[in-house]
């Protein structure tokens, strides 16, 4: 089902489209049921997202990446919010900590690590929350003391993201206890690490195909070159990449809601009530039509933001903006897709069902739709 063309992309970039869509119908959406039931997707898939491009995408040539440009990572994104296989979502993590390293890692850390995370062979997460310490991360715990070449991490995150499938992980840690504000550092921790330990892959209302971990450091040794960036402006580092996350975020949220108003559209094509398909009542066609507007408008201004973060010009304000706007229609979205399904969208065995517990918690992460409010409104011009 075709929407407006789009003029940001180009031809390259509806080929990829094309392309992934084709991969994630033949390769992910046939084994959705399966990675709900283990918790996670199949290790297989990111080697085979790494061999078509798809891995941290918009890593230069030199570190074998794809060299892509914003517009190609955005239709990468789109395109798995789309599909509806939630344990895919982890790519956007993994490609968050590759351009933290990409961006502020030292040369021997980039030779190190983005070869293999541009093929799939290795699997990026990013630990920041705690169990006291969700949106404020002055509240962090999680410590790293210098001991030599090397820092001693102890302490423990919760909700973690690709925390089961993790093969090195990004960890905010307190390296200057003295700071009142600051005094965060991110240091890249290797799963096989002594002292290092995963907890429960979390029980979650939605997006059961996502692992979602608590990991625990216990005494854990990790060399003094894994830190990625400056010591204490680790803080700095994660406000800077915050607009990147936050669209990120808004492209998979746009893409979500476009999948669930095509299985919809679909559905009351088909479906039958009181000798007539459900598309040719009114508060159907209305409904799709609210629907379809919604979108529109949403994907205007994703790319209005994709555009701006190619130049460098997209601010964390209108970046909020976007994580704000797209994550709240996107629930929208979904739920008016749900009603119109009537019973059969509230039975787990349709997609439509699992998409809209899935969606929920878009407007949690990334930062609250509230904490959303907040960063937007220090922007206006308010008399005091």
């Amino acid at each position: 089902m075709s929407f407006s063309k789009r003029e940001i992309y180009q031809h390259e970039h509806e080929l990829m489209r094309n392309e992934l869509q084709r991969f994630l119908q033949r390769e992910a959406v046939p084994k959705l049921d399966a990675w709900e039931a283990q918790g996670h997707a199949d290790r297989q898939i990111w080697n085979q997202l790494g061999e078509i491009g798809v891995m941290a995408a918009m890593v230069p040539e030199r570190y074998n990446g794809g060299g892509a440009d914003m517009r190609m990572a955005a239709v990468i994104y789109e395109e798995i919010g789309r599909c509806g296989v939630a344990g895919l979502g982890g790519i956007g993590v993994h490609d968050i900590v590759a351009y933290y390293l990409l961006n502020k890692g030292s040369d021997e850390l980039k030779n190190q690590w983005l070869p293999r995370a541009t093929s799939g062979e290795t699997l990026f997460a990013v630990a920041m929350t705690e169990p006291a310490a969700g949106s404020d991360l002055r509240g962090i715990k999680t410590h790293a003391e210098r001991d030599g070449d090397s820092y001693i991490v102890n302490g423990s995150k919760i909700f973690i993201t690709n925390g089961i499938a993790a093969d090195a992980v990004a960890v905010v840690c307190r390296t200057d206890p003295s700071a009142e504000r600051g005094g965060l550092s991110l240091i890249l921790v290797e799963s096989n690490s002594a002292g290092f330990k995963r907890g429960r892959n979390l029980e979650k209302m939605g997006q059961k195909s996502q692992d979602t971990a608590e990991l625990f450091f216990e005494d854990v040794r990790v060399p003094a070159g894994n830190l990625i960036g400056e010591l204490h402006r680790g803080l700095n580092l994660l406000m800077a990449e915050l607009p990147f996350e936050r669209l990120l975020i808004g492209l998979t949220a746009l893409g979500a809601a476009k999948g669930a108003y095509e299985e919809t559209h679909n559905y009351v094509s088909d479906r039958k009530a009181f000798g007539q398909t459900l598309a040719t009542f009114q508060n159907t066609r209305y409904k799709l039509a609210e629907l379809r507007t919604e979108i529109e408008v949403g994907e205007a201004f994703v790319d209005r933001c994709v555009a701006a973060h190619m130049t460098g010009e997209l601010t964390t304000e209108q970046a909020s903006m976007c994580k704000l706007w797209l994550t709240e229609m996107q629930d929208k979205v979904v739920d008016t897709c749900v009603q119109l399904h009537g019973g059969y969208g509230y039975m787990w065995e349709y997609s439509i069902a699992k998409r809209y517990a899935d969606s929920r918690v878009q407007r949690i992460y990334g930062g609250t739709s509230e904490i959303m409010k907040e960063v937007i409104s220090r922007s206006l011009p308010l008399d005091s």
